[in-house]
């Protein structure tokens, strides 16, 4: 981890060197755009947010409904225990035991699902933030603009912050289409 961190530090020292030296007549712009801020703020962001979590309501209300199922039966198993052969009774377990079983398997690929949808409409709005940044830094003359989360940056003066701009061009564009 720090052997990473380090390399990307240095890695940034280097382009913003090779930057400044290579337009030293330039003024270097750099914009740092919080993606968190746009997933929370933009249009599309709390839309996806809103399906993420309907889906995950209605996966744990299914799951829940397994779980009430497999309490029943096992209060159903304790009840009759004593009444029923030891045949019935060992039938019973295994059921349960396919019950809790199958119950867990739902559970793996309910949270597998849920994990690849939520990724999947990240990964959608990711892709459009960085087009919409890419062009922000075209079209308003930035030499470099970082993510602020994910890029390391521990501080960054407020009139860097591009993020605002970036939610405004992205909701226009969705609202567009």
């Amino acid at each position: 981890m720090k052997k990473s961190m380090t390399v990307m530090f240095a890695a940034m020292v280097l382009i913003l060197g090779n930057l400044v030296t290579l337009n030293a007549a330039d003024a270097l712009k750099v914009g740092i755009v919080d993606f968190q801020k746009i997933l929370a703020e933009s249009d599309t962001g709390k839309a996806a947010r809103t399906e993420i979590n309907k889906k995950g309501r209605e996966l744990e209300d299914s799951l829940k409904s397994r779980g009430e199922e497999i309490e029943e039966l096992k209060k159903k198993i304790d009840r009759e225990s004593l009444v029923m052969s030891k045949e019935k009774l060992e039938e019973k377990h295994r059921e349960l035991r396919i019950k809790i079983n199958d119950f867990k398997s739902m559970q793996k690929n309910y949270a597998d699902r849920f994990k690849e949808m939520e990724a999947r409409l990240i990964n959608q709005i990711k892709r459009n933030v960085l087009e919409i940044a890419r062009d922000t830094g075209e079209k308003q003359g930035f030499s470099l603009i970082l993510e602020g989360n994910e890029a390391g940056v521990i501080y960054f003066s407020e009139p860097l912050d591009i993020t605002d701009s970036v939610i405004k061009a992205y909701n226009s564009r969705q609202t567009s289409e």
